[in-house]
């Protein structure tokens, strides 16, 4: 039995040494202000490293962010870790699967147009599983989800703008074709786009975090709207009838916390648009997190 402690004890210096190698040896890489993915990705690692090294003394999870930091000075192909390598519990292993999925299938755009917050997306999500997995910190796991998800919304955001952006450019571009083939985004005095909420694939819940978005927005905009008109929108997985249904749930729901915090029901107004108007133009059943979104507009 002490023949065998022994070998335990030495079997756990021996990783513990691996563990604060690698983290030893990204402490002593020097800090420089992050201009592009890689760089944004070594920053976010090395944050989540520090915390899990000098305040937790958790050298599994420190050796984990440390060898992505790593990682990261050699190529941009860094991913979240893939669900099968976390230990979940059961009933939340399907929302950190859809976070998965949704983070994977902005990637490549992201990379282009809003690095800084995919590398947060990315490290955030790691950290939320890890968090998860040990399913005792709550405050450690809605940080960590909090984070993913507000990360998420600013891209979602960009890319949609990029889309409208390219619309526009490509309108001016195709004069000679008929005005059914053509996308026109305007914005209007009457009709401005105000805010947007984002939702998960097949879902008309809000999250934490849209909801905390909605209720910024009516403390700094409520005073200037009488009417309020609420747009659901999907991505094109699923038939049209259902998607249509799906919009406007997503619709009432977010009508239904404009009410709670103050809004009378009689200045709002909603509108399902199903898969009709995309904010990101995809084929048929396509999944796309930045379709499935409310527009909160006045209208007046």
């Amino acid at each position: 039995m002490k023949y065998k402690n022994l070998i335990i004890s030495f079997t756990c210096s021996i990783t513990l040494l691996g563990c604060s190698a690698s983290y030893k040896h990204l402490s002593n890489i020097e800090e420089k202000e992050a201009t592009n993915f890689q760089e944004y990705l070594l920053s976010e690692y090395k944050i989540r490293a520090t915390f899990e090294a000098e305040e937790m003394h958790d050298w599994n999870s420190a050796n984990l962010y440390s060898k992505k930091a790593l990682k990261s000075l050699e190529t941009d192909k860094i991913f979240p870790e893939k669900i099968s390598y976390w230990k979940l519990p059961l009933d939340k292993i399907k929302e950190i699967r859809i976070a998965h999925d949704n983070l994977l299938s902005i990637y490549y755009d992201a990379k282009i147009i809003d690095p800084y917050n995919l590398a947060k997306a990315i490290a955030s999500l790691d950290c939320w599983s890890e968090q998860q997995e040990e399913n005792w910190q709550t405050w450690d796991i809605n940080r960590c989800k909090e984070d993913y998800l507000n990360s998420m919304h600013s891209i979602y955001e960009k890319i949609s703008i990029t889309q409208k952006n390219t619309n526009a450019i490509n309108n001016k571009n195709l004069k000679d074709k008929s005005e059914n083939e053509i996308t026109i985004v305007t914005k209007n005095k009457n009709n401005e786009l105000m805010q947007i909420i984002y939702f998960d694939f097949d879902k008309f819940s809000l999250s934490s975090v849209s909801a905390h978005k909605i209720k910024l927005f009516l403390n700094k905009y409520k005073n200037e709207i009488n009417e309020y008109l609420v747009v659901g929108h999907t991505d094109t997985k699923g038939s049209k009838e259902y998607n249509l249904s799906l919009s406007i749930k997503r619709a009432e729901v977010v009508k239904n916390l404009l009410i709670k915090n103050g809004i009378n029901h009689n200045k709002v107004k909603i509108l399902g648009k199903g898969e009709e108007s995309l904010a990101i133009i995809t084929q048929d059943e396509t999944k796309q997190p930045g379709n499935r979104r409310v527009e909160i507009k006045k209208t007046n």
